[in-house]
């Protein structure tokens, strides 16, 4: 008789950071525990020409998606085993935290350099493109976002007041077709996650009009 496997392997959300130019992974921040809820809102792409009925029933293209959730860092486990966690004796949450609030900061190098640069006259240079950010949440979803909104309520502290727990809201815009180079890393994955959506979608096209009580349309 064999024994119990044990409980399933848990698959947990989070971020990816790649790199623009290579796709190469820079970070990968995992949310410690899954959002119990995630709140997603679609703006439909529709020409907006009202009364033109040749415009009716176009698109200018994929809606705007934007997902919010609230995700809880705690490091309650990690300070009942001190020895194996170190950092979080002392620092407690706050290198956690810092790898989400710095996804919104241009790094600080180039900050430098554009001082620099601004002190000796010299013409201004666009700072280098921000890493690809990635939301990742299950193999089906796995879309290129833009962090368009960032909270942190920290509920609790170590004498040294380095935060023990806390709420993260995130607000992110899904970034399409209409925001990023047909070629590029970031609109192929688009592209799987629409598709994806799409075979979704023919999947669950099980009724037919007479379970609307309608014998057809014409």
């Amino acid at each position: 008789m064999s024994s119990f496997p044990g409980s399933p392997r848990l698959i947990k959300g989070g971020l990816v950071l790649l790199d623009p130019v290579t796709s190469a992974v820079q970070r990968v921040i995992t949310l410690q525990y899954n959002p119990d809820q995630l709140s997603r809102s679609l703006q439909i792409q529709g020409q907006t020409g009202e009364g033109d009925r040749l415009e009716a029933l176009r698109l200018k293209g994929p809606p705007i998606e934007t997902i919010k959730l609230e995700a809880e860092i705690d490091a309650t486990d990690q300070l009942e085993f001190p020895d194996q966690n170190p950092d979080a004796v002392q620092l407690g949450i706050a290198p956690q935290l810092a790898a989400i609030e710095t996804i919104i900061y241009p790094d600080s190098s180039q900050l430098q350099n554009a001082d620099q640069f601004a002190s000796s006259g010299a013409f201004e240079i666009f700072p280098l493109p921000a890493p690809l950010t990635l939301f990742v949440a299950g193999k089906n979803r796995i879309v290129p976002v833009r962090v368009t909104e960032f909270s942190v309520t920290e509920e609790a502290f170590d004498p040294s007041l380095n935060p023990l727990r806390a709420k993260v809201s995130l607000g992110m815009r899904v970034l399409s077709v209409n925001d990023l180079d047909f070629a590029s890393k970031g609109n192929s994955l688009y592209m799987i996650y629409q598709q994806t959506k799409e075979r979704m979608a023919r999947s669950a096209s099980g009724n037919n009009l007479s379970t609307l009580g309608v014998g057809g349309m014409l």
